[in-house]
Order: structure tokens, then C-alpha cells, then sequence
């Protein structure tokens, strides 16, 4: 039950909240982080994390019960590789955290669309400015019409 728990509220919701300051950052703030440290403290929060929780499903398939301080020896060896886990995740939440304000002070200005985007949001500055565009823009098809877009870009 611990693992299912921590899989769903670290993997589904602390990792989709940390993917989504790292998409929206340039937008934000108008400054692009390294993307090497991201990729570094993407790669320690997925080990970490993979390493903590998933040696949580394997003690309890073998029977440790859940809420116990102490528990028996044969589980010891399971929870010291969930604990190194833990310090990796911890490493790589301190990397994320690090590269992203590092890259308030020392990070290129941001363009405003450093993704590529075809939505109205990457069409404005980025940080954007007060009342984003001075005329309502004209949206005149879906931004997925990837077939379109590629025709009006050769264009």
C-alpha cells in the first residue's frame, strides 16, 4: 500500500508539478535554464525515486506490513536501498531546484517561443507583457493541424 500511494502522489503528481516549472520557466520568468543540469536532475529524480518506492512494492509482496517502526531483519536490506533511494531523490529535487534558480540570475534571456510551440501562449513575449496582444488575435484553425502549420511555415 506504501508504494501505491508514494507511485501516485511523488511519480504522478510532484513529477508532472516539476516537468511543468521546467516547460513554463522561459514563459514565466524570460529565462532559459541549463538544460544539461535538467536532464541530470531529471534522470537523479527518476532513479531516486524508481530506487525509494519501488523497493516499497517488493517489501510488500514479501509480507512487511506497512506503519511499522521497527520491523524484522530479513526486510533490512530493502529499506537501506529505499533509504539511498531517498538521498538520490533528495539530490535530484536539490538539483531542480538549484538549476532553476541559478537560471533567474544567469540564464539567457528566454525566446518567446524556446519550444516551438503553435499556441497562442508562445506567440507572445516571454515573460509576457500586460494584455499579451494589442489586438484579439484571429485564430483560424486547431494548433494540432500539424499538416497546416508545416504548409504555412514552408510559406
Amino acid at each position: 500500500v506504501v508504494a501505491h500511494f508514494h507511485y501516485v502522489m511523488v511519480g504522478g503528481t510532484v513529477v508532472a508539478f516539476i516537468g511543468g516549472l521546467f516547460h513554463w520557466w522561459p514563459k514565466m520568468f524570460g529565462r532559459m535554464y541549463n538544460e544539461t543540469m535538467g536532464k541530470i536532475s531529471a534522470l537523479l529524480v527518476f532513479i531516486g525515486f524508481n530506487t525509494t518506492f519501488l523497493t516499497q512494492f517488493f517489501l510488500g509482496h514479501q509480507g512487511m506490513p506497512r506503519r511499522y517502526y521497527a520491523y524484522l531483519p530479513e526486510y533490512e536490506t530493502m529499506h537501506q536501498v529505499s533509504t539511498i533511494g531517498a538521498w538520490i531523490l533528495a539530490a535530484g529535487l536539490f538539483t531542480v531546484l538549484f538549476t532553476l534558480l541559478s537560471a533567474l540570475k544567469n540564464g539567457e534571456r528566454a525566446p518567446a517561443n524556446p519550444w516551438g510551440g503553435v499556441t497562442l501562449e508562445w506567440h507572445t513575449a516571454s515573460p509576457p507583457i500586460e494584455h499579451n496582444f494589442h489586438t484579439t488575435p484571429r485564430v483560424t484553425g486547431s494548433p494540432y493541424d500539424f499538416p497546416e502549420i508545416d504548409k504555412s511555415a514552408a510559406h
